[in-house]
């Protein structure tokens, strides 16, 4: 029985505000692309805001109010990837340069979590951080270098 999931965030700045012109076909295909995230096998969770709908109203860093965050969790690396890279997903994916500015840095951070664990805002962020400041590693890593799940009950520290 498989004791940990996988759980995957990333982060952007949008290029205007979600209620005008620029966003606007991105946040109209949002309910859609969600959707067919929450049916896709493999799907465990993701993060909403207090709408229940998406994460949009979620800022994970104060400071900036055109920061976006998206968070999920799934059953593996090969679960995330197979409706990341081959699903409809791909189409709206493949268009993210009409609505986000392009990031330098690490802005997608994948990581294991025990089965139940929901990773929190603040979570997520250290994970990114911790990509950025360390490269892939067992805390954090990229699906360009994934990492194994834990053996045990034991996260590594």
């Amino acid at each position: 029985m498989t004791t940990f999931h996988l759980a995957q965030v990333n982060i952007g700045r949008i290029l205007g505000p979600l209620d005008g012109p620029v966003l606007a076909d991105f946040v109209a295909q949002l309910p859609e692309i969600n959707a067919l995230a929450d049916g896709a096998p493999g799907f465990v969770w993701r993060m909403v805001d207090d709408d229940g709908e998406d994460s949009t109203s979620l800022r994970p860093d104060g400071e900036d109010d055109l920061l976006l965050i998206n968070c999920s969790v799934w059953e593996s690396v090969r679960a995330l990837r197979e409706f990341t890279y081959r699903s409809e997903h791909l189409k709206v994916l493949s268009r993210r340069r009409e609505w986000f500015a392009r990031m330098s840095e690490h802005h997608q951070a994948l990581w294991w979590v025990p089965v139940g664990h929901r990773p929190t805002t603040a979570e997520a962020m250290e994970r990114i951080a911790l990509l950025r400041e360390h490269g892939d590693g067992p805390l954090a890593f990229t699906f360009r270098n994934p990492q194994p799940a834990p053996v045990s009950a034991v996260l590594p520290a």
